[in-house]
């Protein structure tokens, strides 16, 4: 009986150390959300009726539970006429009574590049007012499968005529 104790300790010791030594990648990566809140090519659209303002078709960004639906192209560079590699595709809600903080729940499907066929599934609470938002990299599929990391989300351009911002996706993620 100890024979086959000693045996299996063996082989469950060998197991962990072939599990640990398959080290993780880190992968870094900036890119461009190309946001518009309006016009004809919307990218996020607000999806329910409470939070719409009166005539002016305004969206309801700082309404506590405003909820937008997204799909904006995501660029290699800051122009939107760079390169797409992803989209930025989910949704977001304005989760705090005060309006400064909205749940988002974005998959990066990228689209083309390296990555291409491969996304990451971005979570967390957003502080709309900051200047830097940080959330997690709750996972991944493709290149990215067992993803953990952060994100931020900084925005770079805002121009009010035409709805057009600009979002910095910075990313940090491990994976195998």
């Amino acid at each position: 009986m100890a024979s086959y104790s000693f045996k299996l300790t063996v082989i469950f010791i060998l197991a962990t150390v072939t599990c640990s030594s398959s080290a993780a990648k880190e992968t870094t990566m900036s890119l461009y959300f190309q946001d518009y809140s309006g016009g004809p090519n919307a990218t996020v659209m607000q999806v329910n009726s409470g939070g719409l303002s009166g005539d002016d078709g305004a969206l309801k960004f700082f309404e506590f539970g405003s909820l937008f639906v997204t799909d904006d192209p995501i660029t290699e560079e800051f122009d939107s006429g760079s390169a797409v590699v992803a989209r930025g595709q989910g949704l977001y809600v304005t989760s705090a009574l005060d309006g400064k903080i909205a749940h988002v729940v974005i998959s990066v499907v990228f689209t083309g590049g390296e990555f291409s066929g491969s996304t990451l599934q971005i979570q967390g609470a957003s502080p709309q007012l900051e200047k830097v938002r940080e959330v997690a990299v709750v996972g991944g599929t493709g290149i990215f499968r067992f993803a953990r990391g952060y994100a931020t989300f900084e925005t770079v351009h805002f121009n009010l005529e035409n709805h057009h911002v600009v979002i910095q996706f910075n990313a940090t993620v491990q994976h195998y």
